[in-house]
């Protein structure tokens, strides 16, 4: 349990001083955000500030959790390395559309069908290396089983593991970069979210089945070191968010949003609680709902939207709500959401 406070310990103070010192450099060599032209009017004085913060978050993350190893002693593991794989890998997507945004001087960066692409792949190579290196028990990173709060017994098998895995990142990944539209909102509920991944890994470890000998026990490979891992990230985000509170300082970015989704959807893989990152990860399900739905109707409407502007953050913002309103309303939204996941988990285990 030292190992996890020494992790988000770490990675606060290193995200916390490191992301100041950051957004000097940024300045100095002017990489700042472009705006929307079609966004809401109130977003172009944010023109130019610091981006690509999400290098800050992936470093101050891996640096929590090595240094926590290091003064504990633990080993690292396979699952804990290949979710900072993931991590790594959707980082480096999200930052070359973050770079093609700084060099063009515009919006857009990747096109859309091109950052797909490039999560899929990083997202796929994932999925076929987790279902690989078997522990002792047997247990491989990622099971071939889908999992809600622990493994069914629905087998999906490689191949179906692969296509899961990719959906599950795209899904995870493009849910916090949409939501990321607002000063500190994705920021302060990833920090949710990842906490209550803390809480799971380390219930699965004290009620893993080596040591609680039940028929209610976890077969989870790494659930100690990933709650490790999951401490590093709410650290990171928690440091960042100092800073990234409105007015922002800086913004995380495609580097940031990309990597912290990837590191949910690796959790909720890793941890055999697929199906649960719906509730967890509430706020960015709705967010991504309302995009998909405001662009669903507006194809069959001809043209008609449901909402003022998506994601719906910003169709509050046009009926006049300020930022901090929705942003700290927004956060409501993602602790309930977090709170009713561990209410979905912790009921579980009280019933079987």
């Amino acid at each position: 349990m030292r190992g996890i406070l020494i992790s988000g310990a770490v990675a606060f103070l290193f995200s916390f001083f490191a992301t100041p010192a950051f957004i000097k450099f940024l300045a100095r060599k002017g990489y700042g955000q472009q705006i929307r032209d079609d966004g809401p009017k109130t977003h172009h004085v944010k023109r130019g500030t610091p981006t690509m913060g999400g290098i800050v978050l992936i470093f101050a993350t891996i640096i929590g959790y090595l240094i926590s190893h290091l003064f504990t002693g633990a080993e690292l593991t396979a699952s804990g390395l290949l979710v900072i794989g993931l991590i790594v890998g959707l980082g480096l997507v999200g930052y070359l559309d973050d770079w093609l945004k700084v060099v063009k001087q515009r919006s857009l960066g990747l096109r859309a069908k091109q950052k797909l692409i490039g999560q899929a792949i990083v997202a796929g190579v994932f999925g076929v290396i987790a279902t690989r290196f078997p522990d002792d028990l047997g247990l491989t990173p990622m099971s071939e089983y889908l999992s809600t709060v622990r493994d069914t017994s629905i087998k999906l098998g490689v191949v179906l593991v692969v296509i899961w895995a990719i959906l599950m990142v795209l899904g995870a990944s493009n849910g916090v970069n949409l939501t990321d539209g607002l000063d500190g909102l994705a920021s302060g509920a990833a920090v949710m979210s990842f906490l209550a991944f803390v809480l799971i890994g380390v219930w699965k470890f004290g009620q893993r089945c080596e040591v609680a000998a039940s028929t209610n026990c976890y077969t989870v490979r790494d659930p100690l070191d990933l709650a490790v891992l999951a401490a590093a990230l709410a650290g990171s985000c928690a440091g960042f968010l100092w800073w990234n509170a409105s007015p922002a300082r800086i913004f995380m970015g495609d580097t940031g949003s990309l990597a912290l989704g990837g590191g949910l959807a690796g959790l909720a893989m890793t941890l055999r609680t697929e199906l649960l990152l719906i509730p967890i990860g509430g706020l960015f399900v709705i967010i991504t709902m309302s995009v998909i739905i405001q662009t669903i109707y507006f194809k069959i409407s001809g043209g008609k939207r449901v909402f003022k502007m998506a994601p719906l953050q910003h169709h509050f913002e046009l009926l006049g709500w300020g930022e901090v309103t929705i942003v700290i309303r927004f956060w409501i939204i993602a602790g309930l959401s977090v709170a009713a996941g561990l209410g979905l988990f912790y009921a579980q285990w009280v019933v079987a």
